[in-house]
């Protein structure tokens, strides 16, 4: 299968970023340093191409209990006006009204970001592919506990179905 072309469509893209909580970064995140980094960089352009951005934050699990560091990340924090939207189980879509906000919005392709590539990233990944979106990863502001899961699918998996692409490249593309 052939990669989606890497030119951003502004009107019909969304950025989800997900879990980008200090507890998460802290504990699963190889590099955290450089997740948040890009993951600002991948914000602060969607935001100048009028992209809208989508916050999703676990509070399921051992996060449902609120504790400071269940909070997001102080380098990623929603501007004004953004949506946050809550989840309770490792993906967005099977607990959320992601998918209707999204159609309700016109938006049918996603940049996703999120920690860990593995699991919130996987599982929406999967689940975008099942109800037809169309979707870029930003391979450099996703992280997971093992970087060998992180490169293989970022590498093999997620190329069969969508778009990987770096956050350099996410940039130049909008």
């Amino acid at each position: 299968m052939t990669q989606q072309a890497t030119r951003i469509d502004a009107e019909r893209t969304a950025v989800l970023i997900m879990d980008f909580q200090q507890r998460i970064i802290a504990n699963v995140a190889a590099e955290p340093a450089a997740v948040v980094e890009n993951a600002a960089r991948a914000l602060a352009g969607a935001r100048a191409a009028g992209i809208p951005v989508i916050y999703v934050v676990h509070r399921g699990g051992p996060f449902a209990e609120y504790a400071p560091d269940v909070e997001l990340h102080e380098g990623v924090t929603p501007a004004e006006g953004e949506m946050v939207i809550t989840k309770v189980r490792p993906g967005p879509f099977s607990t959320t009204a992601l998918d209707v906000t999204l159609r309700e919005m016109g938006r049918n392709n996603l940049v996703i970001m999120g920690v860990a590539t593995s699991g919130c990233v996987l599982s929406s990944v999967r689940w975008a592919v099942d109800i037809n979106y169309s979707f870029s990863v930003l391979s450099d502001a996703c992280s997971d506990g093992d970087p060998e899961v992180h490169r293989v699918l970022t590498e093999k998996v997620y190329p069969r179905q969508g778009t990987v692409m770096t956050t350099d490249e996410f940039l130049s593309a909008i």
